[in-house]
């Protein structure tokens, strides 16, 4: 089984009974001793980015519930460390924040496109052993870095396309029902 590590997705089991990752993509920005930290990749909200920051650019790009820790926060992954001097590097296409006012500015010039950036109200965030457990009950299945192009898969194809790829056993997954009941 791969383990989990910067950049790494997390995909859910189809019956995981947690509303808050049922059938999630998470993208793993940090993972070491302490915790891990992600962003759900496959929950977008009905809400624009103007509604959070009312003096942000016109761009059109959904905003995502990145998880249920700290909601009123506004995150961002992207894929333009040449905008931003400040991200953090997780893959060699994947980067995390930078200076939300160079944000505003480099969109109101056009230099980002929508498939460049992925907004988050909140994160998923798991104590030191916690990701570690529930891997083990088989919770989640990882998957190394850069297997999914995050910015340019629809967010409601991102859990059957990777399900569908690992082949073998999971290709049940990604045809079982929501609720096994309708089965």
């Amino acid at each position: 089984m791969e383990k989990p590590k910067s950049g790494s997705i997390l995909l859910a089991e189809p019956f995981l009974g947690d509303p808050n990752f049922d059938r999630s993509v998470v993208f793993l920005t940090e993972h070491n001793d302490e915790g891990t930290v992600g962003y759900v990749l496959n929950r977008p909200l009905d809400l624009k980015i103007q509604a959070l920051v009312p003096d942000f650019p016109d761009f059109d790009t959904p905003v995502f519930s990145g998880g249920p820790v700290e909601q009123e926060n506004l995150y961002f992954l992207h894929s333009r460390p040449d905008i931003f001097d400040q991200c953090i590097k997780i893959t060699e296409t994947v980067y995390w924040g930078g200076d939300f006012e160079l944000l505003k500015e480099s969109l109101k010039l056009g230099r980002i496109a929508p498939n460049e950036i992925r907004f988050f109200l909140g994160y998923s965030g798991w104590g030191s052993d916690q990701l570690y457990s529930e891997l083990a009950e088989k919770s989640w299945t990882v998957l190394p870095p850069d297997t999914l192009d995050i910015f340019n898969t629809k967010s409601e194809e991102l859990w059957r396309s990777a399900i569908k790829n690992l082949g073998g056993d999971y290709k049940l997954w990604a045809n079982a029902p929501s609720d096994p009941l309708l089965n």
